[in-house]
């Protein structure tokens, strides 16, 4: 993994209400976390100029999300209601630390099935 250059996504602690709640098993979670910051490192190596680049690369981490959800269900667990808004909640946290405040929240997960 290469370190970000981002400080503020590099110190932030994602999924953080996910890891506090015992029905998230943690070792999923970081799935979700390493999907995260893959996402972080794609933005920063390739620099998207405005939000349809953007767009492209959160799509396709929210499609690593769709895979995700075999091993929250094998875990006896899913991505549900309070899952979906924390997960929403992170790639918005993305998209505005690298200079996308403007990006629509719906739209960077507009892959999502779940």
């Amino acid at each position: 993994m290469v370190p970000l250059t981002n400080q503020q996504v590099a110190d932030r602690a994602f999924l953080k209400g996910m890891y506090a709640d015992g029905y998230y098993p943690d070792e999923v979670v970081d799935k979700a976390r390493e999907i995260l910051l893959r996402l972080c490192e794609r933005i920063e190596a390739q620099r998207p100029a405005d939000l349809t680049a953007l767009y492209v690369l959160t799509h396709a981490a929210t499609c690593e999300f769709n895979d995700l959800q075999d091993d929250f269900w094998e875990a006896g667990s899913e991505i549900e209601t309070v899952a979906r808004e924390l997960i929403a909640e992170e790639f918005w946290f993305v998209a505005d630390a690298y200079g996308f405040a403007d990006a629509d929240a719906e739209e960077l997960i507009g892959t999502r099935d779940w």
